[in-house]
């Protein structure tokens, strides 16, 4: 393909490859991707998916490649996030299945209630991981378990002072991502 890597931002929109370039791109590159992330994943069916996810972003954010290596880097880049995001998502929910499987049956939430706890979960987790690493941790021992500012603060190597930084950070964080959430909310 022609022209640089462009970042949608400074592309303009006679920049922005055309649809037989895209589709150029899919033909080119799908089969590759798919084989690189199932010898990643292990797994053909969450190959498929993260492929399909990976060019279902170009299509919303186009770009133009140099060549078919820079093409072929930027996927597998792409791809390694993609994958990143399967992982942490699978550990949420393994976690949560462990959380339902050590209460009592008589205490299980339905099925619905369920699955809405873990896409909170996700959420969280998504949220916390945009912060710095010491500034979620204090957020999660302070707010979660509910651990004082001292022992937190001697859990990260930190004045309970600075904990109380770290967890104002991060509920500030919070809000805005909560604000931002309902502005684009329809409404």
């Amino acid at each position: 393909m022609a022209a640089a890597l462009n970042p949608p931002a400074a592309a303009g929109a006679a920049d922005a490859p055309g649809p037989q370039a895209l589709a150029r791109l899919y033909v080119d590159h799908h089969g590759w991707l798919q084989d690189w992330l199932r010898r990643r994943l292990g797994n053909a069916a969450d190959a498929a998916d993260l492929a399909h996810d990976a060019f279902v972003r170009l299509l919303v954010a186009p770009r133009r490649f140099d060549s078919p290596p820079a093409a072929r880097v930027y996927l597998r880049t792409m791809a390694n996030g993609l994958c990143v995001d399967l992982w942490r998502r699978r550990e949420v929910e393994q976690a949560w299945r462990e959380t339902l499987a050590a209460r009592p049956e008589a205490l299980a939430p339905s099925a619905e209630q369920q699955l809405l706890v873990l896409q909170a979960l996700q959420e969280i987790d998504a949220m916390l991981r945009r912060l710095p690493p010491k500034t979620a941790r204090a957020f999660v021992l302070g707010v979660a378990c509910g651990m004082t500012d001292a022992e937190v603060g001697q859990e990260l190597g930190v004045s309970a002072r600075m904990v109380r930084k770290h967890v104002a950070r991060a509920m500030l964080h919070c809000l805005l991502l909560e604000a931002a959430a309902s502005v684009g909310a329809p409404g």
